[in-house]
């Protein structure tokens, strides 16, 4: 019998259900005892630059995603909306959606206020709304409650504000809110809108497979139901992930296969995952490279000093015919599809079992062969793996003892942060796109934050038949990797959207098979 996680009791009854998300609030978190750490790296004035800066930003997004509908010359009411965003951000909220596949969704917003910041709420949503919409709010009350609605003429075509005992509930539909209704009732006999948090300062549930219709994920990413919490402990910020997949999984669980001479200290970053080869065979970007077998495990690993020494390897049974067959794979796809984007030249150089992409500035991407006592492997990397006699510590290795093992990730996030960082530069520059300027808002922050951040350990195991979960034990809750993107992203002149593409103009580059050095 599959495992299958139940819903919340509250929702039992009424689906169909699409997302949930549970804060109980800073001020909460900050008198928590396990907040310590978490505050001292948020309460720098680098990081009070960069909320200003976002929830300024934020407080302008509703004006700049629906300015296309409005009148000419409009205010977009960022003066009022955003000291709301500080409200969200101090006091506990509960946010749900429902909706069935096709129809316009109903959302929900409940946040737990006083009467003065929630007559706040009230005054600066309507005169916002009403000016965007050019439709009256009207002042409602009944069953205890007192409020605002406004209609109006497109989807959803009903918004709702109303004070319930110590909360506000905002919400949004089509004609009826049946949501809307159920969460003011919850108030009103339970004395708020879900059970009080028990474990964590931050769960949510999103049913991904409900939620696509009404937002656009990446081409071949399949996301199934997936519950998150996270909370202080132990100095970390930590993570629980738990992702239901509809039916059976079937994993996979071989021996590890680990490259020990090709992977040696001194590293600042290590990850192991097995289990992949039934996600990879589904994978259209690797069909046309002619990977057989396709690998079912790999591992990524980093070094100190240079930022460029990250590595890659899987297995790869008899490797150099595994290489040639990638030689001839990669000068296909890049005389059709990449010749356009990029510059250099890819050389093959079969007597050293080594594939070379020469002609970058600073790095020389590569894949090359390594025999190894656990088997033949191909691994690539953007720099040469220098050489080393230092074997990999027995701490690490004895992570892999465990059977039930599928993902495990380490990294020293100090030592790794300026190494992203200069990473997503080379990546920006080559992309010809925005890099992250030194002096910005989120750079100073990072600059300041990143020296404190200690370990991050991010483990990921079988929980039941259809069930994964993951667990990361972080300072701040991300990976070195994770918070380069966030801040790029924080710095993003059309944040809260964000979109990087490779150039659409075509360089010189070249294939080519050398017999020699």
């Amino acid at each position: 019998m599959e495992v299958k996680a139940p819903p919340p009791p509250e929702l039992a009854a009424s689906a169909p259900f699409v997302a949930s998300a549970h804060f109980i609030g800073a001020a909460q978190i900050g008198a928590n005892t396990n907040s310590a750490e978490l505050k001292g790296l948020l309460t720098s004035p680098e990081a009070g630059a960069l909320k200003e800066q976002t929830f300024q930003k934020l407080a302008r997004a509703p004006y700049t995603l629906l300015r296309q509908r409005m009148t000419e010359g409009t205010n977009d009411f960022a003066a009022g909306l955003r000291p709301l965003l500080d409200d969200l951000l101090r006091e506990e909220s509960y946010f749900e959606m429902r909706g069935a596949t096709r129809a316009t969704p109903e959302l929900a917003l409940a946040v737990h206020l006083d009467a003065a910041r929630a007559q706040v709420w009230k005054t600066n949503l309507a005169g916002a709304l009403a000016a965007w919409t050019a439709m009256p709010v009207k002042d409602i009350q009944s069953n205890g409650t007192a409020g605002w609605e406004l209609s109006k003429h497109r989807p959803p075509n009903v918004i709702r504000f109303v004070r319930a005992g110590d909360w506000v509930v905002l919400g949004c539909g089509q004609d009826a809110l049946p949501l809307n209704d159920e969460i003011v009732r919850r108030v009103q006999t339970q004395g708020r809108p879900t059970a009080v948090a028990q474990d964590y300062w931050l769960s949510a549930r999103v049913d991904w497979p409900r939620l696509s219709p009404w937002m656009s994920l990446p081409a071949g990413l399949e996301l199934p139901q997936t519950v998150l919490k996270a909370a202080g402990r132990g100095g970390n910020l930590r993570t629980e992930v738990t992702v239901i997949y509809p039916e059976r999984v079937n994993w996979k669980f071989e021996p590890w296969q680990i490259p020990t001479n090709t992977i040696h200290e001194r590293l600042v970053s290590f990850t192991a995952v097995r289990g992949i080869e039934p996600w990879l065979d589904r994978q259209p970007w690797l069909q046309p490279y002619k990977w057989d077998p396709v690998p079912n495990q790999a591992y990524l690993w980093a070094m100190e000093t240079i930022p460029f020494q990250t590595f890659v390897a899987v297995p790869a049974p008899k490797a150099d015919a595994a290489l040639e067959r990638l030689s001839d794979a990669i000068a296909a796809s890049w005389k059709t599809s990449w010749q356009r984007f990029a510059i250099g030249e890819i050389v093959f150089k079969p007597e050293e079992g080594k594939i070379n992409w020469d002609g970058l500035p600073f790095i020389t991407p590569f894949v090359q062969i390594a025999h190894e006592p656990a088997g033949d492997f191909m691994y690539a990397g953007m720099f040469p793996n220098l050489p080393s006699t230092n074997a990999l510590p027995a701490e690490l290795l004895a992570q892999f003892n465990r059977t039930n093992l599928l993902y495990y990730n380490w990294e020293i996030t100090a030592e790794r942060l300026p190494e992203w960082r200069n990473f997503s530069q080379l990546f920006l520059m080559l992309a010809e796109r925005p890099q992250l300027e030194g002096d910005s808002t989120a750079a100073k922050w990072l600059n300041v934050t990143g020296p404190r951040l200690g370990n991050a350990v991010t483990e990921a195991t079988p929980t039941g038949p259809n069930e994964l979960t993951l667990v990361r034990k972080a300072p701040l809750g991300l990976t070195a990797g994770e918070l380069t993107v966030l801040a790029n992203w924080l710095e993003a002149t059309n944040f809260p959207w964000c979109g990087y593409h490779l150039p659409a103009h075509t360089n010189t580059a070249k294939v080519k098979a050398a017999t020699g050095p």
